[in-house]
């Protein structure tokens, strides 16, 4: 039972931006779903502050920034969400970080963060910079200070700073919800689990590397979240091998070159210098395409917005799914997929840059929604129509770009993907390419389309397996997910001073016991191989219940209460390491019920709702916040009537829980 007759408890595992946002859509639904003469009391329960949580909180290297524009990270809903609560817009990072610079209106509960660095950031962060992520969490410490603010009365919210270990309690009785440091556990009639990322402990190949390193004498880091690694003892001049080119390794670049104290000098030409400190290690790095994620564009768009979804909207999944039959994505979701982002790509090229077209943008676009994505009439219409080949859209081109190439030696191969990059950067700081931006937007829109396709249950289990959870990731990454122009700017630097070395396309590590050191090698430079002393794997951990780092999750999971998404058909099944929810409210499929679990919930990472971005960019209808508002209203709605509604293997049950 809850503590009183009239109280309600909900317990949330986890304060980080998912919890900020569900809170924010609390306060914004309570005013209609919550009788406020009744009490509901939220804990929440997290050894890291509550906004930030761990990933965002302040105590973290500042030279950590995040890969998006500050005007392109907010909180908040917005005119384009499609929402049963009422939207409450908010400022985005920049406009909230203009109230210190007295170029924008005070928000309120105003106050100054406490540290001086972030304080100077913030009044000079424009809305086109990349925010340190100590500027980011002082933003989400202040949007859970607005929500507490915003609550009524009636509801009030209280953090436990330690950490959940286990959930127990029957469906149909109050839940306990045991914490490390003390004996008493809350009882709570809902518990929401949103934990945010969370780490794994190595698997099989990890094990085997980490074992070579002990019996050598040599440095191995696992996947490891780049604030929590430990590269003290990395030794200046230390050869390491770096798998994997995205966010994490250009973190790590970061931490291992300017973090031991070298710096940059900008020349004449505005070219970067690297000034070495003497400290450093020099880095191999490779991955399985070879290149860097591409930088993040730096501009806006000059045309219209463009009207989206158009081609891979709700009506278009509706279609597939009334096929009924088996989907495989890259043959029967793909077309429709590239074909929206050509859409948001050649919308802005025809609206911004006529003069590189050849047709007016209605005879184009009556064509263009007429054919199909491979059709050979799309490619003669799309080559009549836009004259250059450096403004149509080449996905294969994008995706494997080092693909049928080989070079002799390693420094012919240094000297392409200098130019590469240096392109890259050039391209996504050019207006003139703005065109990037709207394809740009069109990734985000698919992105908000696949979670339903993948709930219904009809992409066969390899698909999954291969493409969503395979390529399709790595792709939008590889495209959407790039690091600021900057870093890569900073990347050549250091790849022109000796300090990081390319090591090329599908990179393969092993060891040599022999001499004790780990190799890698590419089919990019046939025939030459990299020994070194050290090897990080630089990439964040993938998901794997089998392997949570997370007390609570493995207790749930060793104890069969909760069950990982298996995705099984006749020829392949998926183990996708992702924690089995219902998808109509995040209820956690527990095993021994034979359907959801009524009185538990789990949120984003790691679930299998695969929406696990907790902030967005304005008006983009973003998944997350449609999710947040769905729960909070279903809680709320629970909690006030004092009964739940879960589906059983054998039909629905209503349960209470007052």
């Amino acid at each position: 039972m809850s503590s009183a007759p009239s109280t309600a408890v909900l317990v949330v595992v986890g304060a980080g931006p998912r919890t900020t946002g569900l809170l924010e859509r609390i306060a914004a639904n309570a005013p209609e779903l919550w009788d406020g003469t009744r009490e509901l009391r939220i804990h929440l329960v997290d050894p890291h502050p509550p906004g930030p949580g761990r990933v965002w909180r302040h105590e973290q290297s500042a030279l950590l920034r995040m890969n998006s524009m500050a005007e392109d990270v907010t909180m908040f809903t917005d005119e384009s969400s499609t929402i049963d609560g009422p939207v409450r817009p908010g400022p985005s990072l920049a406009e909230w970080a203009a109230q210190f610079s007295g170029l924008g209106p005070r928000h309120a509960p105003y106050a100054e963060p406490a540290a001086p660095e972030v304080l100077a950031e913030l009044r000079t962060l424009t809305g086109a910079d990349f925010a340190s992520r100590r500027a980011q969490s002082a933003y989400l410490d202040w949007v859970f200070r607005r929500a507490l603010a915003e609550l009524p009365p009636s509801v009030t919210v209280e953090w436990h700073r330690t950490t959940a270990t286990a959930v127990t309690g029957p469906p149909d009785g109050p839940q306990q919800v045991h914490l490390a440091d003390r004996a008493t556990p809350l009882t709570a009639d809902l518990v929401i689990l949103a934990q945010g990322h969370i780490g794994a402990t190595p698997g099989a190949e990890q094990r085997e590397h980490a074992g070579f390193a002990r019996r050598h004498g040599r440095f191995h880091l696992p996947p490891e979240f780049s604030a929590d690694a430990d590269l003290s003892a990395l030794r200046p001049g230390e050869h390491v091998i770096l798998r994997g080119f995205g966010l994490a390794f250009i973190d790590l670049m970061a931490m291992l070159t300017e973090g031991r104290g070298g710096t940059f000098r900008t020349e004449a030409d505005g070219t970067l210098t690297y000034l070495p400190s003497g400290r450093e290690p020099v880095l191999y790095v490779g991955s399985r395409r070879g290149v860097p994620y591409h930088s993040k564009t730096r501009y806006r768009l000059k045309g219209p917005r463009p009207p989206l979804p158009r081609h891979f909207g709700p009506e278009a999944v509706d279609a597939l799914l009334a096929e009924g039959r088996p989907l495989d994505l890259r043959r029967d979701v793909w077309p429709l997929m590239a074909k929206e982002i050509g859409f948001g790509h050649y919308h802005e090229l025809f609206h911004a840059h006529p003069e590189r077209t050849v047709l007016p943008w209605p005879d184009f676009v009556a064509a263009y929604d007429r054919l199909g994505w491979y059709d050979d009439a799309m490619a003669a219409l799309v080559a009549a129509a836009v004259p250059d080949p450096a403004d149509r859209l080449d996905f294969e081109a994008l995706d494997h770009p080092l693909d049928g190439l080989a070079f002799p030696t390693p420094d012919a191969f240094q000297d392409h993907l200098r130019e590469h990059i240096a392109q890259d950067v050039a391209r996504r700081e050019d207006p003139e390419f703005s065109a990037d931006l709207g394809a740009f937007l069109a990734l985000l829109s698919l992105y908000g389309q696949l979670p339903r396709l993948v709930a219904a249950g009809r992409l066969t289990a390899r698909s999954v397996a291969e493409r969503l959870d395979g390529w399709w990731q790595g792709f939008f990454s590889f495209l959407a997910s790039g690091p600021p122009g900057f870093r890569l700017r900073e990347l050549l630097a250091l790849s022109r001073a000796g300090i990081v070395h390319f090591v090329g396309a599908d990179v393969r590590i092993g060891t040599d016991e022999s001499t004790g050191t780990f190799t890698a090698t590419s089919p990019t430079v046939p025939g030459h191989t990299v020994h070194a002393t050290a090897l990080i794997e630089a990439y964040l951990p993938r998901p794997s219940l089998d392997r949570t780092e997370d007390p609570l999750l493995r207790d749930l999971h060793r104890t069969g209460a909760l069950t990982e998404e298996v995705i099984a058909d006749p020829t392949h099944t998926h183990r996708s390491g992702l924690l089995a929810v219902s998808s109509e409210d995040g209820q956690v499929i527990d095993p021994s019920l034979g359907g959801p679990h009524p009185r538990r919930i789990a949120l984003g990472a790691p679930t299998n709702s695969r929406a696990v971005a907790a902030f967005a960019r304005p008006r983009t209808n973003a998944p997350a916040f449609r999710q947040n508002d769905a729960v909070a209203r279903a809680v709320l709605r629970a909690l006030r009537a004092g009964r739940v509604t879960s589906r059983f293997s054998n039909g629905e049950k209503e349960v209470s829980i007052i």
